[in-house]
């Protein structure tokens, strides 16, 4: 029986803003540390704990490998899987000896067209224990199932068609896929089920039955949702969502509590997200499992054992301060609650595998104080596998603090701030995040982290606009007309203000970074008339809205259209602001950026050009919009020149 967690559940968080720690500030890193890819990316125990496989970087030019060790004997030399010329990004494992991985391959070095991608993805198989390895050549290849309750079976799925073909432009969530269940023993696939526009992307359950289908009705314009009961095979319509409707419903799982339900994230009439039980016979809302009156439901939490437990949902998520979770199972929240006493610099800790016996399983952590850190529980024995970032040790990292604070206009802004060691007051670094319609899920931030080991305190407002805080706060950054560069840059500059009138940042020395609507927000602060900012930063930076919405605009309908369209052709064009720019400036942008392609760039300087102002500029060779296109090489390049920038350039005497 799940337990059941009162709605408007409010945990109080207390922020001191006052005397920060009087510990005098580390010699900073050297960036060279900062630049570097992670060593260690995930780290998961076979099904029957006999093994523990890891994706690791072993040099900073080399691609990452999955390496296999003996959990009895970690120290033994590991059998190790990779590819010449492609670069392993993902790994599951699918029974006790078989790994299920993807990888990827650059396969262009010029972009032609907005979104066309620098990469294309393969899904292969490997055995480790005869050391086989088959790859499949369809597009598009996606692990959608590693079916626990069925031996040597996974299903997978694959994009159909031609790249250009019909159906190419749909949106991912739209897009046909075609789903095989794929006998790891015998090397054949078995086609389940063909998606379509109607009828698109399918869930399966634990045992490989579709049980729910997400499609989309051209005529009427709205999305559809489908469910299927087990032993049937006619889908039943049970949900439609008005595709110029703001409401999320999203289908979480099913609701093992309740045959017919399924786990809902949705507003149902609400400003918050919550978690709902839906029943699929009537159609409608039967149960409000959790909702919270100050934060959206972020996801759910399922059973730390998934070969046992499969789909078993043990909690509920949000963010705060922090990511938090309400259990529905005492035993897994009892086990979270251990684990939290005993891990160093707990903050988000994962249970990420664990073999069908319970008794061996890999554990992560990550966090302000913590880049990330894979344990081994064995035998009752906690061992270090890695970490992410070895050279980075958490007594020279920074704390990190939720705060909320006015803007002008009275919203109430949540934020996050990174306070760097030493005395206050500090220099400032306004760090936007991109999107701008996303949900920033801070723990540890490797930008801010960095910043404030160079000592300055960060603050990453989110503004409004910002999803994770209830669908008003979202739409109203656009519903009225876009406030790109009005309100939603006065919630900015606001959380600035507010710490300086806390006397913890001293008010002559502020800057502003951004990557993407990040880097746009940088360039409006550039030329803000009341200027507050000593330089600004501006990385793949949106310079001219109307050419970037027009990108996409014939994709644009319902809600997508609204917000797009609102937001980007009311909002101010930094390409129009050029003349007033009135502060140093640092341009960065990668010359293979899918997402704000490099024209976004050479327009603005040429603009800068032409009116006489002067400016920095950094283009990364070989470089695409995205963090996990960024390598050592730009990495470096890039942090090299902001500090540099930071120090010698901004404003009077650097920051």
């Amino acid at each position: 029986m799940r337990k059941k967690i009162l709605a408007g559940l409010c945990l109080a968080l207390l922020v001191s803003t006052g005397t920060v720690g009087a510990a005098s500030a580390p010699e900073p890193y050297p960036l060279e540390y900062w630049a570097l890819r992670e060593v260690i990316n995930n780290a998961q125990v076979s099904p029957d704990g006999k093994y523990l496989g890891l994706m690791k970087i072993a040099s900073k030019k080399a691609n990452p490998v999955i390496e296999v060790y003996e959990t009895a004997n970690l120290n033994k030399k590991p059998f190790t899987i990779g590819a010449k010329k492609m670069e392993v990004t993902s790994f599951y494992w699918a029974s006790d000896k078989d790994i299920v991985f993807t990888m990827r391959q650059k396969v262009r070095d010029k972009i032609d067209g907005f979104n066309q991608g620098v990469y294309e993805s393969k899904l292969a198989v490997a055995d480790v224990i005869n050391k086989k390895m088959r790859s499949f050549d369809e597009t598009g290849p996606a692990i959608e199932n590693l079916l626990p309750r069925k031996k040597n079976k996974v299903i997978i799925s694959f994009f159909e068609g031609e790249a250009d073909g019909p159906g190419s432009r749909l949106e991912a969530a739209f897009r046909p896929r075609a789903y095989w269940e794929f006998d790891l023993e015998r090397g054949t696939k078995k086609l389940l089920i063909r998606g379509k526009i109607a009828l698109g992307n399918i869930d399966f359950d634990a045992d490989g039955n579709p049980y729910l289908a997400r499609g989309f009705d051209l005529q009427d314009g709205e999305s559809v949702w489908y469910y299927r009961k087990p032993g049937e095979k006619d889908w039943n319509e049970i949900y439609r969502l008005s595709e110029d409707d703001f409401s999320t419903f999203v289908v979480a799982e099913k609701d093992d509590s309740k045959e017919g339900n399924l786990l809902v994230y949705a507003n149902n009439g609400h400003d918050m997200v919550g978690l709902w039980s839906f029943n699929t016979n009537t159609s409608e809302f039967e149960e409000l499992i959790y909702r919270r009156a100050d934060a959206d439901v972020y996801g759910i939490r399922y059973h730390s054992n998934d070969w046992t437990n499969p789909d078993k949902v043990v909690g509920v998520s949000y963010f705060k301060d922090k990511y938090r979770v309400e259990y529905f199972d005492e035993v897994e929240g009892a086990t979270y609650a251990q684990l939290e006493q005993i891990i160093p610099s707990a903050h988000y800790i994962d249970i990420n595998s664990r073999s069908r016996d319970g008794n061996t399983m890999t554990i992560y952590n990550s966090g302000p104080r913590d880049p990330g850190t894979y344990y081994l529980l064995k035998g009752g024995k906690l061992q270090v596998v890695g970490s992410r970032q070895p050279l980075l040790e958490s007594e020279n990292l920074a704390d990190l603090k939720y705060i909320e604070y006015d803007a002008r206009d009275g919203y109430s802004i949540p934020a996050y701030l990174t306070v760097p060691q030493g005395d206050a007051p500090f220099p400032l670094i306004v760090l936007p995040h991109g999107g701008p319609f996303v949900q920033e899920t801070v723990n540890y931030d490797e930008w801010a982290q960095m910043l404030a080991n160079n000592g300055y305190m960060v603050l990453q407002p989110q503004y409004r606009g910002s999803q994770g805080y209830g669908q008003k706060f979202y739409t109203d950054a656009f519903m009225d007309g876009g406030k790109g560069g009005y309100e939603m840059q006065d919630d900015k500059d606001d959380g600035a203000m507010y710490l300086v009138e806390r006397g913890l940042v001293d008010p002559d020395r502020i800057a502003m970074f951004g990557w993407s609507y990040g880097g746009y927000a940088a360039l409006v602060a550039a030329s803000r008339s009341d200027q507050i900012y000593q330089c600004v930063i501006a990385g793949a930076a949106v310079t001219d809205p109307l050419m970037q919405v027009n990108y996409y605009r014939f994709q644009l309908r319902g809600t997508g259209a609204v917000e797009q369209l609102r937001m980007w052709d009311d909002s101010i064009s930094p390409l129009e602001e050029v003349e007033k720019v009135n502060v140093p400036m640092l341009i960065i942008h990668g010359d293979v950026d899918q997402r704000v392609p490099i024209d976004h760039a050479k327009k603005y300087l040429k603009a800068l050009d032409k009116v006489g102002k002067p400016y920095k500029y950094v283009e990364l060779e070989g470089a695409d919009h995205f963090s996990n296109t960024l390598f050592y090489r730009h990495q470096m390049e890039l942090y090299t020149s902001m500090i540099d920038f930071l120090k010698n350039d901004c404003g009077p005497g650097g920051l």
